[in-house]
């Protein structure tokens, strides 16, 4: 699906987009319902946590069973050509392998999580506010979150377990990474203090089979589940070759560069090759 002008336009100024991913309502279910019998959804065997991250099972390429998705994607990093093609492993409780070219039901399921305490809209307190990426140090230009990616796998309704984010937050990432050219290491970030700065709070809702296309910055938390059903979803990360390219004499920069510039307001000159630590390795 070849984005709008008023959909580029509303990532380059919000640094966030929804779309519909052309996701087969057969798939959707068929994964979904596969993955809630695994962990005993309705049995004696169900697991008790509210909330579970699970490993990939089942995985397709996007390009295959998403293909509207995969071209919206490809244009707002610049091309398929720039997307990383080995597949990484790393550390996690959820899933232990990144391959940037598919889906899998790696999913976050969101039993009942706060579902005892009373409901309580997006705000600063209260929450686990972060940014994805435990497994590199953080520059404004890394490549191994190059989006933040939230698809719904089942409906979400408001109050139903929707990733909340914080819309303004971007720009303060932009300016604590600047402020760190030496990079911040994965668990060192200073949320709290960023998150005390932002004012707009929004609840991401919506049908199965919608995606978020979400800026890297974007800080982003768990929310309540109070709707009595288990909300599936899932946050596949893309990883790019290379580092992007912060500089506005640059030909060509992707969507995701300019708005990256937008937020940082300014150029950003690149560490050297021997700052950026990474916590993951080749797979293949």
């Amino acid at each position: 699906m070849a984005l709008s002008i008023e959909q580029k336009e509303q990532f380059l100024q919000e640094g966030f987009l929804k779309i519909s991913s052309g996701l087969s309502v057969e798939l959707m279910q068929s994964w979904a319902a596969a993955a809630l019998e695994r962990v005993g959804y309705g049995t004696t065997q169900q697991c008790a946590e509210p909330i579970i991250w699970m490993n990939h099972h089942h995985q397709a390429p996007i390009s295959e069973i998403a293909p509207a998705a995969w071209e919206a994607l490809c244009e707002i990093v610049g091309g398929a050509e720039r997307i990383e093609t080995k597949i990484l492993g790393i550390e996690s409780r959820h899933f232990t392998q990144i391959n940037s070219w598919v889906w899998s039901d790696a999913f976050i399921i969101n039993f009942s999580l706060g579902a005892e305490k009373p409901w309580r809209t997006p705000q600063a307190e209260g929450f686990n506010w972060h940014k994805d990426g435990s497994y590199f140090r953080h520059f404004a230009d890394s490549r191994e979150q190059a989006l933040l990616l939230v698809l719904f796998w089942s409906d979400v309704e408001t109050k139903g377990g929707g990733t909340f984010i914080a819309a303004d937050s971007p720009a303060h990432v932009a300016q604590k990474l600047l402020k760190h050219p030496e990079g911040i290491e994965p668990g060192t970030f200073d949320f709290p203090s960023i998150i005390q700065k932002c004012q707009d709070f929004r609840e991401l809702v919506g049908k199965a089979g919608d995606l978020y296309l979400i800026h890297p910055y974007m800080l982003h938390t768990s929310s309540a589940n109070h709707s009595g059903q288990p909300r599936v979803m899932s946050n596949p990360p893309v990883v790019l070759k290379e580092p992007l390219r912060l500089d506005r004499k640059q030909a060509n920069l992707s969507l995701l560069e300019e708005t990256t510039l937008r937020f940082l307001g300014t150029d950003f000159i690149p560490p050297p090759k021997s700052a950026r630590a990474a916590y993951w390795w080749e797979v293949a």
